[in-house]
């Protein structure tokens, strides 16, 4: 094998086990929820889709940073479970703040939903540079 494809096998390793816990994340938020993001996504909501695409990157920057400094995949995955509960722990804790949140996301109010997205995206950022 060329020197420079000598690494494929560890990118495709870390990146398979990134895309498989992002699936499991989203599955596991879509099942939480109390709205039917996907439903509400394909009949048009934007606060559903905004909300969701927040959550999911949220999710992926502390998982982006695990992957960035795991020294193995168990490290990435025991990485990705932590910010997959403290994402999971920030909606709960949105939901205790905003009482409302599943009508306003219904309702499709985009400034509620740019709140929530902004606020997800922080703690993303927060997790991921607290787990360097």
């Amino acid at each position: 094998m060329h020197e420079y494809l000598s690494t494929l096998p560890n990118f495709l390793m870390y990146l398979g086990l990134s895309v498989l816990l992002l699936g499991v994340f989203m599955g596991l938020y879509l099942v939480i929820t109390p709205q039917h993001e996907l439903r509400l996504i394909h009949q048009g909501n934007i606060s559903a889709s905004i909300v969701l695409t927040g959550t999911l990157l949220g999710f992926a920057l502390p998982v982006a940073s695990a992957m960035a400094h795991s020294v193995a995949l168990l490290d990435l995955a025991l990485w990705g479970a932590v910010a997959g509960v403290v994402q999971l722990l920030t909606y709960l804790v949105l939901r205790m703040l905003i009482p409302d949140l599943r009508q306003q996301i219904e309702a499709d109010r985009v400034s509620v939903a740019i709140l929530l997205a902004g606020l997800t995206l922080c703690m993303g950022l927060l997790n991921a540079a607290a787990m360097t």
